[in-house]
Formats: structure tokens, C-alpha cells, sequence
């Protein structure tokens, strides 16, 4: 995505990849840059979200018996945006999806050595989907009020502790064939008809749980939230690959039970339909403030979801 440059002097340029999955309009809105990946299907290579849009993904995905592979961004990809950016902005701060996933990051460190004729910073985000999304934005509102290279990556890296997604589908094939499923191919070849609840740890995918129906799992998700943020205001997002109508009902849901001071429903990107098929849905959020350490946990504070044993069990129903 290469809108032109608007930076005022000292401006530091804030640029992430399309597995974030921001909405158009906050992109512009706060000027971030995306890196997209691409979507190879029949011979043909597609720019994420640019020349293949989510609406069009998920239509060719029904319609087409051959399945879209993926490719991260290129050098080259990083370098025009790098050598771009440079002419304006006094500092990058570059995030991405981690590492373990993709070796988009270790692409861009190399383009920030090679292209960049200022400060380039990259920031392993840990997270994917709008969970990613919202470091990005983290970031860039830390840009927009004149912060400095390190207060924009301070700001950005902070999140990163507090920010958390949990999502299901009900087919696990397409992680499967991606290369993605993690700790979710203990469930490959179940009789039972289950929604796992899915979320990310050091880069690898981890199953949360799992639940018999999808009603069930989306209640669990929304609980879990509920333990996790408590009465806290929050920021979330609804994220779904082609189920928008099941999404805006849970998104009104989340709005009423809530303090939502931030929220949208946003959709898969077509890198992430690409791993996922159509039907995924779940939530990204934080909240604005975290408990202080309890007096009886010695002072430690889980600020991340503690997750199941690898034995997997199911939630009670």
C-alpha cells in the first residue's frame, strides 16, 4: 500500500504487514504503511487487499476447487518502502508477525540495513490478526502526538504484553495445509464435531480449548475476555473471514455486556482467509488498565492468558 507521503517534519513512519488486518480507514486516518503479502492461486500472484480484496477472496474460495498458497513481502517490497519513507521521516518503526510464522521480519531487518537512510526499527509484534493490529495502532498514535523513535517503539513493545486474541473455526484443514496449526494438530482426524479456541504463544498456534458447538465456543471466548479484562474499558475487535452478520450480532453483545472505548468489527485480510478458510471468528483486545499484583501472589502478575496443559480438555458444557 504506497499512499504518498504526508509527514511533517520529525514525523516517525509507523509500517506493519496485512496480517494486521487494520481497517482502511485508520490507516489513512493515523498514515500507516503496509507491506502487504501475496495470495498465489491458479498460476495467477495477488497483492493482499490491494488487487484482491477479502469480498473477492472468499467468493473465488467457494467457487475454486484449487487452494490459494501464500508469499511473504520480498526485499524489494521493504526496500521501496524503507528508501519512500526515508525521504520524510527522521525514524521507522517497522512491526510485524512473528518470526516463527513467517520470515517476513528477517526480511525487513535486512531492507532496514540495506535501503534506509534513517533509523529503522523492527518490532516483533508476537500477535496476528487485530491483535497485531492494535500495536500498529499503539504505535502510530504514539507517532502522531510527536513522539520520538523510542517512544514509539516503547509504546508499541508495552502492548505487546497486554494485547490478546482467541478465535475458532470449524474446520482445521486449511491451518493444517498452511503449515500454521501448532498445538491444534492434536486434533486432526477427531470424530467429534468440536470447535477448538484457538490463540497464539511465542509464535506458535495454542489451543486454548475446545467446545462442541460454535454458539458455545463464541460464549466461551467472550468469557475468557471477561477474565481477562474484568471491568476494565477496553479496546476489542470482532475479526471474521466471511461471516459478518455473525460478527456484528456478537459485536453488539460485547458493546452491551462492555466499556468498550474502542471497538470494530474488522474481516480477515486474504493472507490469513488463505490459512484459515472461510467461517473463522474471535476477538482481539486489551484493556486500559491492569490489576496491581495481589499480596498473595508474591507479587508476580499473569499478564497473559495462562494456558491449558498440553493434555487438551474440553470446557465444561
Amino acid at each position: 500500500m504506497n499512499r504518498e507521503n504526508n509527514l511533517p517534519m520529525g514525523k516517525i513512519a509507523v509500517v506493519t504487514d496485512s496480517v494486521a488486518c487494520v481497517p482502511q480507514e485508520l490507516l489513512e486516518r493515523y498514515d500507516i504503511h503496509v507491506v502487504p503479502f501475496h495470495v498465489v492461486w491458479d498460476g495467477r500472484v495477488y497483492t493482499d487487499g490491494v488487487d484482491l480484496t477479502p469480498g473477492e477472496f472468499y467468493r473465488f474460495f467457494d467457487q475454486n476447487k484449487a487452494f490459494p498458497t501464500t508469499t511473504q513481502p520480498s526485499l524489494a517490497d521493504f526496500i521501496r518502502t524503507y528508501a519512500r519513507l526515508s525521504e520524510e521521516a527522521e525514524g521507522i518503526v517497522s512491526i510485524h508477525i512473528p518470526e516463527e510464522l513467517t520470515g517476513a521480519i528477517n526480511v525487513a531487518r535486512v531492507a532496514a540495513k540495506e535501503a534506509a537512510s534513517v533509523p529503522v526499527r523492527v518490532v516483533d509484534s508476537r500477535m496476528a490478526t487485530m491483535a497485531q493490529g492494535f500495536i500498529v495502532l499503539e504505535a502510530a498514535r504514539t507517532a502522531a502526538a510527536g513522539g520520538t523513535l523510542d517512544e514509539v517503539v516503547s509504546a508499541a513493545e508495552a502492548l505487546i504484553a497486554r494485547v490478546d486474541f482467541f478465535a475458532t473455526l470449524d474446520d482445521l484443514k486449511h491451518l493444517h495445509r498452511g503449515g500454521r496449526i501448532g498445538e491444534a494438530a492434536t486434533l486432526l482426524g477427531s470424530k467429534l464435531r468440536i470447535n477448538p479456541i484457538l490463540s497464539l504463544a511465542h509464535g506458535r498456534v495454542r489451543v486454548l480449548g475446545v467446545v462442541r458447538t460454535r454458539p458455545k465456543a463464541v460464549e466461551k471466548m467472550i468469557e475468557m475476555m471477561e477474565e481477562k479484562v474484568g471491568q476494565s474499558p477496553i479496546h476489542v475487535s470482532v475479526f471474521h473471514g466471511d461471516a459478518l452478520e455473525e460478527a456484528q450480532r456478537i459485536g453488539e453483545e460485547i458493546q452491551s455486556r462492555f466499556d468498550c472505548v474502542e471497538f470494530y468489527v474488522t474481516e480477515f485480510t486474504p493472507v490469513m482467509g488463505a490459512h484459515t478458510g472461510p467461517g473463522v471468528i474471535g476477538l482481539a483486545f486489551y484493556a486500559d488498565e491492569i490489576d496491581e499484583p495481589s499480596a498473595t501472589d508474591g507479587g508476580r502478575t499473569n499478564r497473559r492468558l495462562g494456558f491449558l496443559p498440553r493434555g487438551l480438555s474440553f470446557f465444561a458444557q
